[in-house]
């Protein structure tokens, strides 16, 4: 048997560069959404997106979450989550955001709303994301 640098090459081929239009934040954003059952935007330090995360987690559903502040393109992202909200951008932070199965819940007040008035929990059955 051959095992020098031919035989590696028989089994190991490098992905070739394809040329991939960069996608936009809007379109990021919907597709990361559609990743996971549950995905929250949030911000590693904001005291509202800590408390959605625990509210998810206390429920038995672990969410993916992406920490807008330590993406590179977070910004951008943050950009196309208030359009989305239709917030424009102001004073009022945009994060947590909420998506489940794809579908934009939206903001903490959306998110708490839906859990007081017992719509929560249906919602993360029919996304897959909580099996009770």
């Amino acid at each position: 048997m051959q095992y020098g640098a031919a035989a590696e090459q028989a089994w190991y081929m490098p992905a070739m560069p394809v040329a991939v239009a960069a996608e936009t934040a809007a379109e990021r954003v919907e597709r990361l959404a559609s990743e996971s059952a549950v995905v929250v935007f949030s911000v590693s330090s904001c005291c509202m997106c800590h408390a959605v995360k625990r509210l998810f987690c206390g429920m038995g559903v672990h969410p993916t979450v992406h920490e807008l502040d330590l993406d590179p393109r977070g910004l951008e992202l943050e950009r196309a989550l208030a359009a989305l909200l239709g917030s424009g951008g102001g004073a009022v932070p945009v994060v947590p955001v909420v998506f489940i199965g794809g579908k934009l819940v939206g903001a903490m007040d959306r998110v708490m709303a839906a859990h007081i008035n017992g719509t929560l929990v249906p919602l993360l059955k029919e996304a897959g994301a909580l099996w009770l």
